[in-house]
């Protein structure tokens, strides 16, 4: 997996998605085609970065994942008033539509 900003022309719909799902979560995308969103998707990064794959597993767990959907809806909602770092389109504007 490698993290690409949805607002490079043509991310998307490499990935097989839309830019509304993309404004409205997270994706992963594995190499074979499997796709995860929001929670489901820093699940699989995570499990991706550290080479094992119980942490998606964890994920996918009926009462985790229910729990960590309603958690993630919410940082979603509210991403704007959170703190963080200057938005990679900001950084790299000739990079971004």
């Amino acid at each position: 997996m490698t993290a690409v900003p949805f607002q490079k022309p043509g991310a998307p719909e490499a990935a097989g998605l839309t830019r509304e799902q993309c404004e409205q979560a997270a994706w992963a995308v594995e190499p074979g085609g499997r796709r995860h969103r929001g929670a489901g998707a820093a699940h699989a990064a995570l499990a991706r970065g550290l080479g094992v794959r119980w942490v998606l597993s964890v994920y996918y767990l009926p009462i985790i994942q229910q729990i960590e959907d309603v958690v993630y809806r919410w940082i979603a909602a509210n991403r704007g008033r959170l703190p963080g770092t200057t938005p990679y389109c900001e950084r790299h504007p000739g990079e971004c539509g």
